[in-house]
């Protein structure tokens, strides 16, 4: 029962190892600390990992933080062909031994080992043992004092669920934040090509020298590179990246800009500053230049998202209650299996299958630890250096290239031009244009008002005398009609 829960366990929680390591050549590069080169158009293969070279060569990946940077794969269709191998699990049994997973587990694997070991010796010294010949002897140490150690299984098979599910919801959280961290980078690159194309599509050549229109748009691709690497940077150790961050921007950048994006307290934010100013620099309608903006602002919201997850990991109280318990669970697991392994010879067997179990069950754990922090497992520089290529062949693009001329501005679309100039052309191409703006009519003098001459003066009725009212009231009340 414990044996089949363990492999459901494993089952469930085997969908987050998702671990490979970068073909030889990257690996190579990256030991001797060499950049990627971002030449435009030059093929770089990063995909795949070690174990389809086993069969000349095994890469020993490094224990510890130093083989995080061998996570950093980018695949290519041949290289998902690789991976869905069906020969793919003699790979992964043969090159086993060189996992950097199963590397970082080496002291706690090793200290469920060695407790099984030592319950097996002293069981068989104070509970009788069996000699190489098959022979039983007594008891080395006899005493009411030392008995043979053992747990009941039961216990182990009623908590193994619970293990399970904590299991599977830390590599769960884990594999979420590399999917929200991944998809950050993937809007980043789709905006920043989007944001190459509209500037390159809107730009308004009327007036300005070829020249002009390309260093203006190499601006715009050089500033958009100096967000997504700082951004890189920024989400970076500081040991592993700070020189070959300055330096690419030296090289890249005027060094004005670039010195103030060093020096910059927030070095992303100053690089989007610097992406504003040079978009709205380009000669175009305030409407299309909003436009643009809008993929500034989602390159802030990533910005955002990387930075929660880069500063906000899984509730530790969390993370450490899993540790506790995954620890005691698998170090008091000897105790609950040593019956369990009552047929083998003095219980040997216990010990090969404790470590397998140990170490399977640590992997999950480590997994999950691993993918907790995504950046540094997430392939940033070929990310940067992709993007640096594909805007500058965006930009290198200009209108007609594709071999068909451009028509010439329509009338009804010259609001979004300078008006004076569109109109022009418009008049000059013999064009009528739908609509044209009047100019206005000077405002009519307002009408002066009318005087009136003052009315002759109407005499006032003569006033009637006091006795001649009240005879009046009289005739009222009385219902009688006036006397003249």
């Amino acid at each position: 029962m414990l044996i089949r829960n363990l492999v459901v366990t494993l089952l469930v929680a085997s969908g987050a190892s998702g671990f490979v390591v970068p073909s030889s050549p990257a690996l190579q590069k990256q030991q001797q600390q060499q950049r990627v080169s971002t030449q435009l158009f030059e093929a770089e293969e990063t995909g795949w990992d070690s174990f389809k070279e086993i069969k000349r060569t095994k890469i020993n990946v490094p224990s510890g933080e130093e083989q995080r940077k061998f996570r950093r794969t980018v695949y290519t269709h041949d290289d998902w062909k690789k991976h869905r191998s069906q020969d793919r699990f003699f790979f992964y049994l043969g090159a086993m031994f060189n996992s950097g997973v199963y590397k970082n587990l080496g002291r706690e694997v090793g200290a469920v080992t060695l407790v099984a070991t030592m319950l097996v010796l002293y069981n068989a010294a104070v509970g009788g043992y069996q000699d190489l010949l098959g022979a039983k002897h007594a008891a080395l140490i006899s005493s009411q004092f030392l008995p043979t150690l053992s747990l009941p299984l039961a216990a182990f098979t009623l908590t193994s669920p619970s293990l399970g599910l904590l299991l599977v919801f830390r590599t769960n959280s884990s594999y979420q934040r590399w999917d929200e961290a991944r998809k950050n980078w993937g809007m980043n690159i789709n905006h920043t090509r989007d944001l190459a194309r509209m500037a390159n599509c809107y730009y308004d050549s009327t007036g300005v020298s070829p020249e002009q229109r390309a260093d203006d748009l190499n601006h715009v691709a050089l500033c958009t590179w100096a967000f997504v690497r700082s951004m890189k940077r920024h989400l970076s150790p500081e040991e592993e990246d700070e020189t070959d961050f300055k330096r690419e921007l030296y090289e890249k950048l005027p060094q004005q800009q670039a010195d103030m994006i060093i020096s910059a307290a927030h070095r992303p934010n100053r690089a989007l500053q610097d992406l504003s100013y040079a978009i709205d620099d380009l000669p175009m309608h305030f409407i299309r230049k909003n436009e643009i903006h809008k993929a500034v602002t989602i390159f802030e919201d990533d910005l955002g998202s990387s930075e929660r997850i880069l500063t906000s990991p899984v509730p530790l109280f969390y993370s450490r209650h899993l540790a506790r318990y995954l620890a005691i669970w698998l170090l008091l697991l000897p105790f609950g299996a040593y019956d369990t392994f009552a047929s083998s010879w003095n219980h040997i067997a216990l010990i090969p299958a404790v470590t397998v179990i140990s170490t399977m069950l640590f992997g999950i754990e480590e997994i999950g630890t691993q993918l907790e922090e995504p950046f540094t497992v997430l392939p940033m520089q070929a990310f940067c250096d992709k993007i640096y290529n594909w805007c500058m062949e965006i930009m290198s693009w200009s209108p007609g290239d594709n071999g068909k001329p451009l028509n010439q501005i329509r009338p009804q679309d010259a609001s979004f031009a300078d008006p004076e100039v569109a109109m022009a052309a418009a008049a000059a191409s013999g064009a009528l244009p739908l609509y044209q703006y009047e100019p206005a009519a000077a405002p009519e003098p307002e009408p002066q008002p009318v005087v009136y001459s003052d009315p002759k003066p109407v005499a006032a009725p003569a006033a009637l005398s006091q006795e001649e009212l009240n005879r009046r009231w009289a005739d009222a009340s009385m219902g009688f009609q006036e006397r003249s």
